[in-house]
């Protein structure tokens, strides 16, 4: 059976935060909204439905675990959860906390502004936030 590997977009566009018992945890490289995506980790998994029972509703826990850590660090006014995979084929959910005030609102986030660079320190802060919050190490 051939193993699991983030895909090359994925790998360039985000940083590791850490794995939970399905999925890798990340954060997107755009500090205009905290976005983290989840990957379930199982080869060649483009939907949903490309996974098992099982494994759907370990991710479904997942989600629910990560959104709720996310809502209560960033005190967001609205969380986006989205599985779309329309330019990354490999199955991922974006959860993105959104604020009333954020540069795309009330829109989706993609491409309404570019991407800015998290400072370091910022970074660090959330990546630490969200391990604490959900127990990675």
């Amino acid at each position: 059976m051939p193993s699991w590997s983030l895909h090359p977009q994925l790998e360039t566009d985000t940083w590791v935060i850490g794995d939970l018992e399905l999925s890798r945890l990340l954060l997107m490289k755009d500090a205009n909204y905290p976005w983290l995506v989840l990957v379930p980790q199982r080869d060649g998994a483009r939907d949903l439905i490309d996974l098992t029972e099982t494994d759907r509703i370990q991710l479904t826990k997942e989600t629910d675990r990560i959104a709720r850590a996310l809502k209560e660090i960033t005190n967001c006014d609205k969380l986006n959860v989205a599985a779309l995979g329309n330019m990354v084929p490999q199955l991922h959910v974006h959860i993105i906390a959104r604020r009333t005030t954020d540069a795309a609102w009330p829109r989706p986030v993609w491409g309404v502004v570019p991407p800015v660079a998290y400072e370091a320190a910022a970074a660090n802060a959330l990546t630490r936030a969200l391990r604490e919050k959900t127990g990675l190490s």
